[in-house]
This record gives C-alpha cells, sequence and structure tokens, in this order.
C-alpha cells in the first residue's frame, strides 16, 4: 500500500511534468509568436528573444518528458524550479513596470495576465519542491 507520501510524490511528479510538456508542445508549436511574446517582456536584446523561444520550450518538453517517464527526478525538477524563478522573476518585472500583457505560459493562445501567471508559477515552484524533496523519502522508504 502506497503511504501519502508516495501519493503525493507522483501526483507533483505527473502534475509538474504533464504542464512543462503541454506548455513547451505548445510553445514549440509556434516560436515566431513565442519569441514575440517575450520580446513583450522587453527584459532581452532582440536576437536574444529568438534563441530563447527556439530553445526554451524543448528544454520544457524534455525535463517533463523525464518528470512523466519517472527518470532523473531530481534534476528535472531542479531544473524546472530554476526555470520558474526566473519566470517568476521576469513576470515580477512585468508587474512592477505596469505593463499589461499576455504571459505566452502556454503558447501564442495563453491570455493569463502577469498576475494570473505570477500565482500559477508559485504553485508550480510548490510542485517541483515537492517532487525534488519527496523523491528521496519515496525512495528510501520503498522504491519507486
Amino acid at each position: 500500500m502506497k503511504t501519502w507520501q508516495q501519493w503525493a510524490y507522483h501526483g507533483c511528479r505527473l502534475g509538474l511534468g504533464g504542464l512543462f510538456l503541454y506548455a513547451g508542445l505548445l510553445k514549440a508549436d509556434d516560436v515566431p509568436a513565442f519569441a514575440g511574446q517575450i520580446a513583450a517582456y522587453r527584459l532581452l536584446p532582440y536576437q536574444v528573444n529568438y534563441l530563447l523561444a527556439a530553445t526554451l520550450p524543448y528544454v520544457e518538453i524534455l525535463a517533463g518528458g523525464l518528470l512523466l517517464a519517472n527518470r532523473h527526478i531530481r534534476p528535472a525538477s531542479l531544473l524546472l524550479a530554476a526555470m520558474t524563478l526566473v519566470f517568476i522573476v521576469a513576470l515580477l518585472s512585468v508587474i512592477a513596470r505596469g505593463f499589461e500583457i499576455d504571459c505566452g505560459c502556454f503558447g501564442p493562445h495563453d491570455s493569463s495576465t502577469p498576475q494570473q501567471a505570477l500565482l500559477r508559477d508559485l504553485g508550480l515552484l510548490v510542485l517541483a519542491h515537492f517532487t525534488f524533496h519527496l523523491r528521496n523519502q519515496c525512495v528510501a522508504r520503498k522504491g519507486v
């Protein structure tokens, strides 16, 4: 019988992995539009926006896929947590400067406000934290 930690671990791992896999696939589908959404933040030079738009979705797909496959959990969850922290800083910057832009979190058709995206990202950070830390407890208790 699974303990509550094992259920929580698998729920966090599958939720986080599925969300990032889905978000990455949506962004990879329209890289130029995603580059435009990154440019709206006005944080990076123009050329860097396209480089980021061309690579970030595939990093999200890879890390999300690793979590779904239950492989390399700690590195994948740590990578997603670090990326989420960067997203949170970018969103706080946009909110502080008073920009009303679409966050770009789920591709070009996402119409989330920066405030909504910030709340969602804080939740994702919590999921990444629990995925990272519960992995050790579950493995130590009974192989996962």
